[in-house]
């Protein structure tokens, strides 16, 4: 029944969508797209609900067949127990209320749960910004050292308040911090300054890095991480500043935003269906030049109704006797709301979320200021999930493949982009999951030590066989080599939908011209800062927590009755049928929520392709339907700095030779364990000739070797001997090369085969494998002495 009412619903939509002689293609487009929503939707829940259902029926089944009286007193105890969670959770909320009261007067600062310093404040910019650059405090017990990578940490500013990124200890602070390494966190109040823009908060950060630069001169560029929106600002911020050489980290960002799995990501739809760009215009004008994040943060809620609206209240009132700490403490930064100005919000809209332009190279920061990533020179690492319903794995990965021709010009490029791609975290997992932060945060924070030893290249991030437990926990660490094609696969349905979104593009900004010229003098006119006021306190999220505050009468008896009901707390145990059967009434209602939700989804996505998949719709959208242009894989081999190394591959001594022999060693496994990347790193950071070349040139030596590498192999060997003239700088070498490979019982095939070559090239003894020698080491290794390191 569920199967054919949802197939009913949906195909009905389909065809109502796509008739009137519509192109038959499109028509099967859409019957395809409906027939996989309903086997999507039924699969996910009637078994679901049949089992839940059936486990209702077995309840009443024992509740038929008990001792009456015996169920009357379970039923009196449950009552009461009922009876008292309803009350300290109605006390609860209102709590939430008062701290959302108090949180606002107090102008809703950060809600980290570290102390801090404000270092700069962007207010006093001569273009001032509401952002400030906060110097966080180690807590009691954990040192800081000034010569380790700071970070910067950028946390999303898209209707929520800062702070997601360290309000608890494991957290990407706390991570940053118990590695000993200094952090600073780029935070902004409640309202932007008047005129301030993207380019003014872009400049304001970039001032950020620099007093963090002037702070720690001995310590390695710092890091910055960016969440979710804070991800796509900085890579605005390293790309229009290419002398930023830190590595940037993303987290669930946002950047290719017309990308998404079919069925799986219903807000890439949102621009189509509600108007484009338009809407939220119309909101900033009649806030008063201000738009209103708790906009952002109902559509948010809307995604998942069933966690949101229902759930989350439910675990409260069923948990109430040890969940509220945790409930508060999310929901003071949850109803923590922010504004942007209306020039922000149109900026973010027409280049990201619905003309996409920041990754298809077209987004211009300022009038003749246009954004290029390829410009961007700092390591990139890329962090999202298949679970998170809001920044989808294709948009946080397809700006690569826009970018660049493919993963051998992000080589040439001297770039190293790193992505890792969790199996099932939601988007707020990602900055607040204590077990992300313990292992995915924990082990890219290790990665960011070593990562300029790294040769240039696109790898995959896999963590693997857990070591060790608690504070000592570890996982092994894999870069894999990775191609286009391996982040293209994840569009499993293929990315030909893409072409609808054009037309979207193309519209909002007719809508929104016509509305600029003819509709916003009106508007602004009436928008006065009495009424903006009145519509942001009317908003529903403001208002259900006002309602619940002791700002209304008799709200305040609350705290009374509950301090009463805690002192004659009478819990009911799991096993009580009545508390079971609610615990499974509960489920039904939430299985009820989340199948409206599937449906009312598959229902947006059918209407907007429907729309938008038309052939008039496709034309209309033709002007901005485009692929960035790329430059020809055999055009690259002509770059300027191809030629110069390729001219220079006989020039060199043993920095050079030694660097050239790791990146053949990485091109032979296609994989760089992280143990192996430590060992170069300290190599290439404490040993000579390496430590006293400077960061800019180890890179640029990097970079040189891995074209000489890539565009002749066979050339890159035989000039070593060239390089290294001599047998004790070949034994030198040769031994440093060893050490960073590790134990011959570790190496796979194909890298005793490189050492091999590199050995018999440099006229050295073989290296002996364990199946030839096993009690003896290799006489080649007994002849190599291997570079000192300092301590």
């Amino acid at each position: 029944m569920l199967h054919e009412t949802i197939e009913h619903l949906v195909r009905g939509t389909a065809s109502g969508l796509a008739g009137g002689g519509e192109a038959t293609h499109q028509i099967g487009r859409l019957a395809t797209s409906a027939g996989q929503h309903v086997s999507t939707i039924a699969s996910r829940h009637t078994e679901r609900a049949r089992s839940t259902v059936e486990a209702l029926a077995r309840l009443q089944s024992e509740l038929g067949g008990g001792d009456v009286n015996g169920l009357a007193e379970l039923g009196r105890a449950y009552l009461v127990d009922a009876w008292q969670r309803g009350v300290l959770a109605a006390d609860v909320l209102r709590e939430r209320g008062n701290i959302f009261e108090a949180h606002n007067a107090a102008g809703a600062p950060p809600v980290l749960c570290y102390d801090y310093d404000v270092i700069v404040d962007g207010r006093d910019r001569e273009r001032p910004v509401n952002y400030m650059l906060l110097a966080i405090r180690p807590p009691e017990g954990v040192a800081v050292h000034g010569w380790k990578r700071p970070y910067m940490i950028v946390d999303p500013r898209a209707g929520h308040g800062p702070g997601i990124g360290g309000f608890k200890d494991d957290s990407q602070v706390g991570v940053a911090l118990h590695g000993g390494h200094p952090v600073y966190f780029v935070a902004f109040r409640q309202h932007p300054e008047p005129g301030q823009t993207i380019a003014d908060v872009m400049r304001a950060e970039a001032a950020f890095l620099q007093e963090i630069v002037r702070r720690h001169p001995d310590a390695p560029q710092p890091a910055v991480v960016g969440n979710c929106q804070g991800g796509w600002a900085t890579l605005l911020l390293a790309a229009a500043n290419p002398d930023i050489t830190g590595p940037i980290v993303l987290n669930g960002a946002p950047v290719a935003a017309w990308s998404g799995p079919k069925g799986r990501s219903p807000m890439r739809y949102g621009g189509g269906l509600l108007g484009g760009a338009l809407p939220a215009s119309l909101l900033a004008d009649l806030g008063a030049g201000q738009f209103d994040g708790a906009h952002l943060v109902m559509n948010f809620e809307g995604l998942n109704p069933g966690r949101n609206w229902f759930r989350k209240y439910y675990d409260l009132f069923a948990g109430v006797d040890h969940a509220r700490d945790r409930f508060l403490e999310f929901e003071k930064w949850w109803g923590g709301f922010y504004f942007l100005n209306g020039a922000e919000i149109h900026w973010i809209l027409q280049n990201i979320f619905i003309g996409n332009r920041l990754s298809r190279g077209e987004a211009r920061l300022e009038h003749g200021r246009a954004i290029d990533l390829k410009a961007i020179r700092a390591p990139i690492i890329v962090f999202a999930s298949k679970g998170d319903n809001i920044t989808p794995p294709q948009q946080a990965l397809n700006w690569i493949v826009e970018t660049y021709v493919d993963e051998l010009e992000i080589k040439i490029r001297g770039q190293r982009i790193i992505y890792m791609v969790h199996e099932s975290v939601g988007h707020l997992g990602i900055f607040v999951s204590s077990s992300i932060a313990k292992k995915e945060h924990a082990e890219v924070a290790s990665i960011l030590k070593t990562i300029e030893a790294l040769p240039p290249g696109l790898y995959e991030m896999v963590i693997t066989e857990r070591q060790g437990d608690g504070i000592h926990t570890r996982f092994r660490v894999e870069l894999k080599d990775r191609h286009m094609a391996d982040i293209l696969a994840l569009d499993d349905g293929g990315r030909e939908e893409e072409a609808d979104f054009g037309a979207v593009a193309r519209l909002s900004e007719l809508a929104v011209e016509s509305y600029d010229l003819f509709v916003r003098p009106l508007v602004r006119a009436v928008a006065t800062p009495a009424l903006a006021a009145t519509i942001q306190t009317l908003h529903p999220l403001r208002m259900q927590r006002r309602m619940l505050s002791d700002r209304v009468p008799g709200v305040a008896q609350l705290a009374a009755l509950a301090d009463a009901v805690g002192q004659d707390r009478r819990p009911v145990a799991t096993d009580n049928p009545f508390r079971r059967a609610e615990t499974l009434v509960a489920d039904l209602v939430e299985q009820w929520l989340d199948f409206n939700r599937d449906v009312r989804d598959a229902w947006y996505e059918l209407m907007f392709f429907g729309i938008y998949g038309t052939p008039f719709m496709r034309w209309v959208g033709q002007t901005h339907n485009f692929r960035r242009a790329h430059k020809d894989k055999d055009e690259l081999r002509h770059l300027p700095e191809v030629e110069a190394a390729l001219h220079g591959m006989s020039r060199g001594e043993l920095a050079e030779a030694v660097i050239r022999m790791l990146i053949l060693l990485a091109e032979a496994r296609g994989s760089v364990r992280g143990s192996r990347l430590e060992r170069s790193a300290h190599t290439l950071g404490h040993a000579e000739p390496f430590a006293s070349l400077g960061a800019e040139r180890r890179a640029r030596l990097i970079r040189e070797q891995t074209l000489i590498v890539l565009y002749d192999r066979e050339g890159a060997i035989a000039t070593l001997r060239d390089l290294l003239p001599d047998m004790d700088s070949r034994a030198v070498a040769v031994g440093t090369v060893d050490y960073i490979a590790g134990a011959v019982e570790e190496m796979e095939e194909h890298t005793i085969e490189v050492l091999q070559t590199l050995r018999r090239v440099l006229e050295l003894p073989p290296l002996r494998v364990p199946g030839d020698l096993p009690e003896q080491s290799s006489p080649g290794r007994k002849r190599v002495r291997r570079m000192s390191t300092a301590a």
